[in-house]
């Protein structure tokens, strides 16, 4: 049932947010040339102001119905939706989002299904008159019965939910929406709401007052923001070095989803981002803010932009009250329940990083396309927008090619729909991925669940350096006294020390870096950096093993990838919480090459008993074995 809303939520999105900037266009003519706008006064508003009224009861709807149909009937599906529109619009002075919303995909369903009848039917040379009568006939019809069926039923939903807003508003309610909202925005069912709710009404309301509350809901970074900063001061480890980067592309991108998985990481903590955006709200409604148009991306660049002559100061307040309540709410709950799912991460891009090994994330997503990796000279990253998630995925690779010296490709983002021909590769979310290759049969696709900053990513690199032979930037080869071990040995037989003695854990720490810089595989900076890795964060992972490893700062520090290993029968209390520790495995590991060792080491110590049955053998010949796979 969640994954239906949430196709739902991103088709409303792939309807809407590829017209974005027609909304905003009207927002910003009318927060200018309306009789009350900015420039109200100057000789030609009057004039401009006439663009606006047309703007919102034809333009927006039409393109919203276009770009429906198109989505499920290409070119000939546009345009029958758009006609079919157009017959919504026709039937009623009110506006026709929730109309278009509903016609568009009709008209690009109706012209597929006939496309589909009439396929091998068709005699030769008159392919073009019936195409084009066909979608002449079917969207007159559709445009007809739009008047008297689909507007007419538009309608009295609006007024429904309308009706419903106003309940909320006039009995101090709409604050409480955020109780859903919040939710429903970390299970990226936010679209369904926004698109097919707030927006609507939203634009009816700001036409008659000239600002509307209902476009602050969804969009205020203010509750993003105050959970991304209580990261950054009470988070540990990873998470709260990335969270600071994380605010500024939420705050001013207006990206929400790369907060998203900082609340899945720990549920409890959409508690704050909940009562941010109550807290939001309330002084929004009590100051009187509100946006001319609906701000996206939810940034506060685009609701500065949005918002409305003398409005400035309730917006502001709304956005900043969110955000601290949502900041001291996050904070108390992370310092209360906070828990660290670094390891959970690990474990999650391991499998990732095993299945992309076994053909099972980097396939051609049932096409049969086959691609070699030389070929490769455009990708594309699609998401229903092509806006938002896709777009940073873009940047994402594009900087990571340009750092591996990677030259010739070029890197772009496009709706889900609208994927060039002349691309080879598609990057997409796994969800979308057959939509994907029906949109480019030809093209090898790459599904992911996570556009910010996915294991594939790095893969999908190192395979088009390989395919390029020496053209990337290759990393220098060891000195003689630092020559690698055989390939495929992780773990030498030099740096197995068995039956250890009991000591504090900051000495076997200590003792593991030295072992890393004799062995050639990190300097002196990386080692003594691991201490301060284990105090910001435990590097104890559970089934009695600990993974002592340098801070992110350091990792151009570390010359080769490889690990040490060191038993401790009687164990060692790990930590705050006095975790026993009886293996201890010392990490260095260049790029990604830190998931295969994860999973080297989750493979042999799966369980408490595994790590003790290895660590009573008393035998480095087996540790040998097990850690370089030879069993």
């Amino acid at each position: 049932m969640k994954e239906r809303v949430q196709k739902f939520g991103r088709f409303l999105s792939g309807m809407v947010m590829p017209n974005i900037g027609a909304f905003i266009a009207w927002g910003l003519i009318a927060a200018l040339f309306i009789p009350d706008g900015w420039l109200g006064k100057w000789g030609p508003a009057a004039t401009i102001n006439t663009m606006v009224g047309p703007m919102l009861s034809y333009l927006l709807p039409i393109l919203i119905g276009y770009t429906g149909g198109k989505a499920v009937g290409g070119q000939k599906g546009a345009v029958t939706g758009a006609l079919a529109t157009l017959g919504a619009i026709a039937s009623t002075d009110s506006t026709m989002f929730i109309g278009a919303m509903i016609c568009g995909p009709l008209g690009g369903w109706c012209i597929k299904k006939f496309d589909e009848k009439m396929e091998g039917h068709i005699p030769a040379g008159f392919e073009m008159v019936v195409n084009n009568f066909s979608v002449g006939i079917l969207g007159g019809i559709l445009a007809v019965l739009s008047i008297f069926v689909i507007g007419p039923a538009c309608v009295v939903i609006t007024d429904i939910l309308g009706k419903g807003v106003s309940f909320l508003v006039n009995h101090s309610l709409l604050p409480l929406t955020a109780v859903l909202v919040e939710p429903a925005k970390v299970l990226f069912l936010n679209n369904a709401i926004n698109h097919g709710v707030f927006t609507p009404i939203g634009t009816a309301e700001a036409l008659e007052a000239g600002k509307s509350i209902l476009f602050m809901i969804e969009s205020n970074p203010g509750p993003g923001l105050g959970l991304l900063l209580a990261y950054c001061v009470f988070g540990k480890g990873e998470t709260r070095s990335s969270a600071g980067a994380a605010a500024v592309i939420q705050f001013v991108g207006g990206i929400h989803e790369i907060y998203f998985p900082y609340v899945l990481m720990n549920p409890i903590v959409i508690l704050g981002p909940m009562l941010g955006n109550i807290a939001g709200i309330f002084t929004l409604s009590l100051l009187g803010g509100g946006l001319v148009a609906a701000a996206s991306p939810g940034s506060i660049i685009a609701e500065l932009l949005m918002t409305p002559r003398g409005g400035y100061f309730a917006n502001i307040m709304g956005i900043a009250v969110a955000a601290a309540v949502s900041f001291f709410v996050s904070a108390f709950l992370l310092k209360m329940f906070g828990k660290d799912a670094s390891l959970e991460e690990a474990q999650a891009q391991v499998a990732a990083s095993k299945a992309a090994s076994k053909g099972q994330t980097v396939s051609a997503a049932a096409t049969g396309a086959v691609v070699s990796a030389k070929d490769v000279k455009k990708i594309v990253f699609a998401c229903d927008a092509g806006m938002g998630s896709s777009a940073m995925g873009a940047t994402m690779l594009r900087n990571k090619l340009k750092d591996a010296g990677v030259t010739g490709i070029e890197v772009i983002h496009h709706p889900v729909s609208e994927i060039p021909a002349d691309c080879q590769i598609v990057v997409t979310h796994h969800e979308l991925a057959h939509r994907a290759a029906a949109s480019n049969p030809s093209a090898r696709i790459i599904p992911i669940k996570n556009f910010m900053g996915a294991p594939e990513y790095d893969a999908l690199v190192r395979e088009l350096l390989a395919a390029r032979g020496t053209s990337g930037a290759a990393a220098p080869a060891p000195a003689a006294a630092e020559s690698a071990p055989p390939a495929g040995i992780l773990l030498e037989k030099k740096n197995i020390v068995i039956g250890c003695p009991s000591v504090p854990s900051d000495e076997a720490i200590i003792r593991c870096g030295k072992m890393l810089v004799e062995s050639g595989y990190v300097d002196q900076k990386y080692a003594d950096a691991m201490i301060d890795r284990d105090r910001e964060f435990s590097v104890a992972i559970g089934c009695h093993v600990a993974i002592p490893h340098g801070t992110v700062a350091v990792k151009g520090n570390i010359k080769r990838t490889g690990i040490v290993a060191l038993t401790y029968p009687d164990g060692i209390p790990w930590g705050d919480e006095g975790e026993i520790v009886k293996l201890v495995i010392g990490i260095a590991a260049l790029g990604e090459e830190h998931l295969d060792v994860l999973g080297r080491i989750s493979e042999v110590c799966g369980s408490d008993e595994d790590t003790d049955a290895l660590v009573a053998q008393a035998d480095a010949e087996a540790i040998y074995r097990k850690f370089n796979g030879l069993e």
